[in-house]
């Protein structure tokens, strides 16, 4: 089964579907270890910055952003640990995951539309295409 398991989330309704399916997926190993990951991209980091002066005050709002997240696995008794990372998320996401040995990435899918994906490309769709490991995509 599944022992290091990433979550991808960014406090999305999205990632939180994400994060249950993750815990059942870890609920099944006892010895289960999973990392929630929330890549903040450049114009993210400065709107935080230009509303919240204080870096303190910054960060825990990122981390009320992963609260519910933190919830269901704490409710579920699953091991876990947060890593805010810094950068595009996409690229951000795929360089840790291929970094560390994980047997399997979760994460949620926006929803674009075909067109949308085709021009802007989705977080997603980047981690599924150059992640290394196995990865799970929730709608």
């Amino acid at each position: 089964m599944f022992k290091k398991i990433l979550i991808a989330a960014d406090g999305s309704d999205h990632s939180i579907r994400s994060a249950k399916k993750a815990v059942n997926l870890a609920e099944h190993n006892p010895n289960a270890e999973v990392t929630v990951v929330y890549a903040i991209d450049g114009q993210t980091s400065k709107e935080d910055i230009l509303h919240h002066f204080d870096k303190t005050v910054v960060d825990e709002a990122r981390k009320r952003r992963l609260q519910p997240i933190e919830e269901i696995l704490k409710e579920k008794g699953v091991s876990y640990e947060l890593k805010i990372l810094q950068g595009e998320p996409g690229p951000a996401i795929v360089e840790y995951a291929n970094q560390r040995d994980f047997d399997i990435v979760v994460v949620g899918s926006r929803g674009l539309n075909a067109l949308q994906e085709m021009v802007l490309g989705s977080v997603s769709h980047k981690i599924a295409k150059r992640v290394k490991a196995p990865v799970l995509i929730v709608k």
